[in-house]
């Protein structure tokens, strides 16, 4: 029997790569807050949030017209993954940021980090598009949400992994998206709100998908990862 390594953490650190994209997303939006609040930028920063979702958030009509005049310049172009860094308040931000270092903690256990990127923007732009497609609103879609949710789509290729090949029921896989859009179409239902959640259904499915490549090793590292869990 071998002893306990003491000097083990109990808990695994965040990967760097995750940590890099929850401080983006958080240094934008302190730049949002000083400048709300007079804290630097003058008068004109009261504005700068507004600014940057009409500069960088995406438009069902900006999409049209790339896609009608075959022209895709790169400040539009930019828009696709500039978006997720941008949020409409602090309150928007932070269940982003809190999803994205829990989830994108245990993704990248597995992932490499290029693999996490990949994963983040590519869900990112999946989730602009599908959405840009199916509305006709002209509202902006900005924030982490459809690149976040790719990060659950990665997630849930790892717990689908684990039933395959453990015998289990595959579906339960499913149950933390299923709860998420419930939970989303719940708020909808009382509160009112856009069709963002096509967005993020888009980001999930994105990520699920990708990770049928990007995950390395395949279904026997997300099991290989599952039982050092289990040790702990």
């Amino acid at each position: 029997m071998h002893d306990p390594d003491l000097n083990q953490p109990p808990f695994n650190p965040i990967a760097p790569v995750v940590v890099i994209l929850a401080l983006a997303m958080l240094a934008v939006e302190i730049v949002f807050q000083g400048g709300a609040r007079g804290f630097f930028g003058g008068q004109n920063a009261v504005g700068w949030r507004s600014e940057a979702i009409q500069a960088y958030g995406v438009y069902d009509t900006i999409l049209d017209w790339m896609f009608a005049t075959g022209r895709f310049p790169p400040e539009h172009l930019l828009r696709f993954v500039a978006y997720p860094f941008i949020h409409g308040s602090f309150t928007h931000l932070i269940f982003a940021l809190v999803i994205t270092l829990a989830i994108g903690k245990m993704v990248a256990e597995v992932f490499s980090a290029f693999a996490v990127v990949v994963v983040f923007f590519a869900s990112a732009i999946g989730g602009a598009v599908v959405y840009s497609l199916m509305f006709e609103t002209g509202q902006p879609l900005f924030g982490a949400y459809p690149a976040v949710y790719g990060l659950i789509g990665a997630f849930t290729f790892m717990l689908w992994a684990k039933a395959k090949y453990t015998g289990q029921n595959q579906f339960r896989a499913f149950y933390l998206i299923g709860f998420l859009m419930a939970l989303q179409l719940f708020f909808k239902i009382v509160f009112g709100g856009g069709n963002d959640w096509v967005a993020d259904l888009s980001g999930f499915a994105t990520g699920f998908v990708l990770s049928f490549v990007l995950s390395p090793a395949g279904p026997q590292r997300v099991l290989g990862w599952f039982e050092k869990i289990r040790r702990r």
